[in-house]
């Protein structure tokens, strides 16, 4: 008993300089906090991300300080403007391009009157109703808005290339189901590990989210305050996640497995961690969004496609590790090892298995991949700050339970549900209610298949 408090404190020690190393890089530079409103060249940045009231001519980027507008006049060419009259009063106006295209960006989340300016558009079309269009937009997110036009030599209604009667838009689907793609990889990146952390010790670990943005503000501190290169930033602070993970394991879960806490306490324990890091976020860094990278997102048009050059790497880095995350745990012995532990610890132990070893090695890769999904969340929505990972949390959660619980892979295929079910679902519903959607869908197979798409039946009792 002796030996193993000496352990505890070692280990507890251990994790106390960890927090103090963090704790002088981020005073290194003590204006961080505020370095959104005191940098000048990080205000002149912020500035030109900001619409004027000029006529926009480039195509929107969605981010956490931006939302979109967007819609297709099909047939009706370029030049026509399409004006948008946010919640402040201010307007906002931009012409199609050729292919009858447009979007408009805005910085302020609200209800927007959006209306076709009718002498601009060609001869012999009309507005089908000139009355103007009112849509909410929210930050972050694209909104579509449909106007039906009459060509008048003809009689047909031309709906912006959809259906009048259903709102439907092939370039509009297009665009969602690559969002849904991008935000569906992102959350495999941060659920697999919190899967396997269920699978292997039973813990719903409800600090995970905040784990996701550790990895982004540490992004933020090394390559905006610091000033390193975003690659070799990104690279120490995957590193500094694991090692958070594995001291994280060292000096708390493995003394209280030891203890024999039940699983209520240790679910418990998880709540005061997130808790607790949510704290030391906004003490360090506040309570603002911060961006990992100043400069403007680049947008990248792939057909009807448009997404952000940062967004197609992130895809991109995400698709990789998870693949080799795969390759991992199929192809090797200690992935092998890991499954097993995994499906049963019990057996796994009296198979050989050194189960501590393996559940330390879970907690390190488990925090690392939530930190990488972390910097890549940040860059992809241009922006982080102390509750993105709490707002995260739910879906990844419901990405794991709708896999099945314990399973990697079903948390894989889990999140790519939920994340192209919330994206789809936004042609059709306004705001938030997208995450409503996806949470019915978990709902409802949950009711056809308790388990899960890849969970086993177990009995109780």
């Amino acid at each position: 008993m002796a030996v193993t408090t000496a352990n505890a404190r070692r280990s507890a020690l251990w994790v106390l300089c960890a927090f103090a190393a963090l704790t002088v890089v981020l005073l290194l530079h003590p204006a961080a906090a505020h370095a959104e409103t005191t940098d000048p060249s990080s205000a002149s940045d912020t500035a030109t991300t900001a619409p004027d009231a000029e006529t926009q001519t480039e195509t929107c980027v969605a981010s956490a300080t931006v939302g979109c507008l967007n819609g297709t006049l099909r047939d009706a060419g370029d030049g026509v403007v399409v004006t948008a009259t946010g919640p402040d009063g201010a307007e906002y106006s931009a012409t199609t391009d050729a292919d009858g295209k447009w979007s408009i960006a805005v910085t302020v989340a609200g209800d927007y009157q959006v209306a076709v300016d009718a002498d601009t558009l060609p001869d012999g079309v009309t507005l089908k109703s000139t009355d103007p269009q009112t849509r909410a937009v929210a930050l972050g997110a694209n909104t579509a808005v449909l106007f039906s036009l009459v060509d008048t030599a003809s009689g047909a209604d031309e709906d912006s290339g959809s259906s009048s009667a259903t709102g439907f838009d092939w370039a509009r689907l297009a665009q969602q189901a690559a969002s849904g793609l991008r935000l569906g990889l992102l959350l495999a990146l941060a659920s697999v590990g919190l899967s396997l952390i269920y699978g292997t010790t039973g813990i719903s670990n409800f600090a995970h989210g905040e784990l996701v943005t550790l990895g982004g503000l540490l992004a933020y501190v090394f390559a905006n305050v610091l000033g390193l290169n975003l690659w070799v930033a990104g690279l120490i602070v995957v590193v500094l996640c694991a090692v958070f993970g594995y001291t994280q394991d060292a000096a708390i879960w493995r003394p209280l497995r030891r203890r024999r806490l039940s699983l209520t306490q240790l679910m418990i324990v998880t709540i005061g961690m997130s808790l607790a890091l949510q704290y030391v976020f906004q003490f360090f860094i506040g309570a603002s969004t911060v961006r990992i990278v100043t400069a403007n997102p680049v947008p990248v048009q792939i057909g009807p496609i448009s997404l952000s050059f940062d967004s197609l790497v992130a895809m991109g880095i995400a698709a990789v590790t998870l693949i080799g995350v795969g390759l991992f745990l199929i192809k090797t012995r200690i992935g092998r090892a890991t499954r097993a532990v995994s499906d049963n610890p019990a057996l796994a132990a009296a198979s050989g298995i050194n189960v501590d070893g393996v559940i330390r090695l879970i907690w390190t890769a488990a925090t690392a991949l939530a930190g990488l999904a972390g910097i890549l969340l940040g860059l992809v929505l241009n922006g982080i700050n102390w509750m993105t990972g709490m707002q995260l949390l739910l879906l990844l959660f419901s990405a794991v339970t709708l896999g099945g619980l314990g399973t990697a892979f079903g948390a894989l295929v889990g999140a790519l549900i939920i994340g192209m079910t919330v994206e789809l679902t936004n042609i059709w519903l306004p705001g938030d209610f997208k995450y409503a959607t996806a949470l019915l869908l978990l709902i409802l197979l949950l009711l056809v298949r308790p388990q899960g798409l890849f969970g086993r039946k177990e009995r109780i009792g």
